[in-house]
């Protein structure tokens, strides 16, 4: 190449560069974001989502998006991190979305409702069977859009005083359950109490409620309700597979650049297998210490059972007679389940009942 060639080119890399770089850098600017979640700090696994969620995005931003988490009680109560995000009190929130029934019951529905779908079948029907684009669809009318960002697997059905035997025995009952579900346990005789995580152990202690159900043996350990209460029931019903959202403020979402968007879909999508993991690794060992303490693990009747599914479909005709919404998602979320349970009972099951049979043969 001759000289007068080379110093051509030459320039015009040069020119390129001195284009490219500004554009690159004006691709990605310097953000932060506050988020606040529903749950206090002690709990790392649950409140550690949201720290796992922070901790993917700095790193694939080289800490150009940085999100800084609060927990409950910090910015805002905990059963309030979806109306500070709402309103642009923070930009971020991590909760469940069943806390916000008292808003409408539709919320419910994208995390968890009594007898619903176990944890695969949830992350499947969200990711592949239309569910995210319903979710947001109703999110969009609270200014919020949501991220799938969590899941513990199949909950326990909490701590009693007492046995619970019989469909009798739980009227009266002062319970802690969150969400939907105690609409449901209140129509056979349940007297339900919405309570923070951080605020169940002293109400149980005092008796102000004679039980109280959570998460899991790992989450529940920690929380020290083995303590104050001798039963452990399970199975959740109520939680089959309950999701924890990240929600981003709509407007503050729609001013991120494309690819930090991405980045942070991503990262919500890692924290959600993550968080499932992980409680799957914690909870035996957990289980079996409670057991070891004295705590007596004691299964649902099926007479409790029965009694609660049929309440529950029940207030599901109710709120649907008035709710086009709920109606909406619940149908698609049931026509769902019972496709999938369709298939689980062929493989799923099959080999999963096997294996637990066989488990402790030599």
């Amino acid at each position: 190449m001759k000289r007068r060639d080379f110093l051509k080119v030459s320039a015009a890399g040069a020119a390129a560069t001195a284009v490219a770089s500004p554009a690159i850098a004006q691709s990605s600017p310097e953000i932060k974001w506050r988020l606040t979640s529903s749950f206090p700090k002690s709990l790392d696994t649950i409140y550690g989502g949201a720290e796992h969620l922070a901790k993917q995005v700095a790193e694939m931003t080289d800490n150009k998006f940085q999100i800084q988490v609060f927990q409950a009680g910090e910015l805002v109560p905990g059963l309030q991190a979806l109306d500070a995000t709402s309103k642009n009190t923070v930009e971020m929130c991590h909760t469940v979305s069943y806390y916000y029934v008292g808003k409408d019951p539709t919320f419910a529905i994208f995390s968890a409702v009594p007898f619903g779908l176990n944890a695969r079948q949830q992350n499947s029907w969200l990711a592949q069977g239309g569910g995210n684009d319903l979710a947001n669809e109703f999110f969009k009318k609270s200014g919020v859009i949501g991220f799938p960002c969590g899941n513990t697997g199949t909950q326990m059905g909490g701590w009693f005083r007492k046995e619970i035997k019989t469909v009798a025995d739980l009227s009266g009952l002062k319970m802690r359950i969150g969400g939907i579900a105690g609409q449901v346990l209140q129509k056979v005789g349940v007297v339900p109490q919405q309570i923070a995580g951080g605020d169940i152990y002293p109400a149980l202690e005092k008796g102000t409620i004679d039980a109280a159900e959570w998460v899991g043996p790992y989450d529940d350990e920690k929380l020290g309700f083995q303590k104050v209460a001798k039963y452990y029931y399970y199975p959740g019903f109520w939680e089959g597979g309950p999701t924890v959202h990240a929600f981003a403020n709509l407007e503050k979402w729609n001013e991120l650049p494309k690819s930090y968007q991405a980045i942070l879909t991503n990262a919500a999508a890692n924290t959600n297998a993550w968080m499932n993991q992980r409680y799957d690794m914690l909870n035996p060992a957990a289980l079996k210490r409670l057991v070891a303490s004295g705590t007596q693990l004691r299964p649902f009747t099926n007479e409790v059972l029965e009694a609660c599914l049929k309440s529950t479909n029940e207030l599901w005709g109710e709120i649907s007679g008035k709710n086009a919404d709920f109606k909406k998602a619940i149908d698609a979320m049931q026509a769902y389940r019972s496709d999938q349970y369709l298939w689980w009972q062929v493989a799923e099951y099959t080999y999963d009942s096997f294996m637990i049979r066989s488990r402790t043969r030599g």
